[in-house]
């Protein structure tokens, strides 16, 4: 089994999707992962719509998204005896995990500072909405208030229709990629130095990050990106979207031979002698034109014909699916993006998320289920214990 950070033990204070799901990569990785709850309730997202048979066991979807595989402890921090036992647990740890919001760390014991004095080689990991610096670091925030203020809303939709918000929390699931590269990257660097690390993410710059080829052009040229509905960003006249018989196609000729492809394709070889788009530079002048034939062309036919015709063909093309018809089709399926899990009371096998890569041809999968709320508290407690 793919599993590099066997041996690695992560203590884990966040909660709600940012932080969870950084560490859920780990624990996907083979690390101990121990998640921190409060007693009386535990993660916000325990609570919610949940799989058949579990709606009152603290299993809600969103909480099972990101906490397969590792382990619950019900501590308050704001108890000197369980912060005593919180204490106790990172000195055992190489990872520790906290989202807090701002001033929340220093106020509890818990920061940085404290924990390096409790650990002088661990890996430290602050995730928050706009970092532990900046004039509005102190800030809270959740997914779409970060969309609100990355300026992706404004480039999301139609002129007509912009702002829009990304139809799915996507920055925070982008940012517990991102915290997870950051806290493998250090652990590699205090087992170089020994010397404890502090590595700090933020959503803003995450979803910023996201955005590079956007914020590079503009910061290089002045450039101002605008909505641009279904186009490429590519801007070519040969990409984008077109209707069909039956719905919308978007394909991507970007470069000279997929346009001549295209061309080949769609039996509209003429275009390739017309003086107003055969040449690169004109085409662009004459968009509208030759957007027209391809319109006219692309109506014939379904979407599924056209794509299958220009995967033929070479050109880059899909339809527009719901999330039901992809989830359902046989390329997810091949790359096993979920795992069915087998959890006590639940009516069926939950499908819960695998790594987004394969290695040497395998998914990389949770084989344990979420715990339940302050299922291993004495376990653990006693052990370290024990250990101290």
């Amino acid at each position: 089994m793919f599993e590099p950070l066997t041996g690695v033990r992560v203590v884990d204070l966040s909660r709600v999707l940012a932080g969870p799901y950084a560490t859920y990569q780990l624990a996907l990785l083979g690390a101990e992962v121990i998640k921190i709850e409060h007693p009386d309730a535990g993660d916000w997202t325990r609570s919610g719509p949940a799989p058949a048979g579990l709606e009152d066991q603290g299993m809600a979807t969103a909480f099972l998204t990101q906490n397969a595989g590792k382990q619950s402890v019900t501590l308050d921090l704001k108890s000197a005896g369980d912060l005593a036992i919180a204490h106790d647990l990172i000195r055992t740890a190489d990872i520790m995990v906290e989202n807090f919001s701002p001033g929340v760390a220093s106020r509890l014991g818990l920061d940085f500072g404290k924990v390096a004095r409790l650990k002088p080689d661990i890996v430290y990991c602050s995730i928050s909405a706009f970092g532990q610096d900046g004039p509005i670091g102190h800030r809270r925030a959740y997914d779409h208030i970060v969309q609100a203020m990355c300026g992706i809303m404004r480039t999301t939709g139609t002129p007509q229709t912009e702002p829009n918000k990304v139809g799915a929390p996507y920055v925070d699931y982008a940012t517990g990629l991102n915290g997870a590269f950051a806290m493998v990257s250090a652990l590699h660097e205090v087992r170089r130095t020994g010397n404890a690390v502090h590595v700090d993410v933020a959503m803003l710059d995450t979803a910023l990050m996201l955005m590079n080829s956007l914020v590079v052009n503009h910061l290089n040229t002045g450039w101002q990106p605008a909505a641009s509905g279904n186009e490429a960003w590519s801007g070519s006249p040969s990409s984008g979207a077109f209707e069909t018989r039956d719905g919308l196609l978007l394909i991507a000729a970007n470069t000279e031979a997929q346009f001549r492809n295209l061309c080949a394709a769609l039996g509209l070889v003429g275009i390739l002698v017309d003086p107003r788009l055969a040449d690169p530079a004109r085409r662009r002048e004459n968009a509208d034109v030759l957007r027209r034939q391809f319109s006219d062309r692309f109506a014939t036919g379904t979407a599924e014909h056209w794509e299958q015709v220009l995967d033929g063909a070479g050109v880059p093309a899909a339809r527009v699916r719901g999330l039901d018809e992809v989830l359902a089709g046989a390329q997810v399926a091949a790359r096993e993006i979920t795992r069915p899990v087998e959890i006590p009371g639940a009516a069926a096998p939950v499908h819960l998320p695998t790594l987004g890569f394969k290695a040497d041809g395998e998914a990389i999968g949770p084989s344990v289920p979420p715990p339940r709320l302050g299922a291993d508290t004495d376990r653990l407690i006693n052990r370290t214990r024990s250990v101290k």
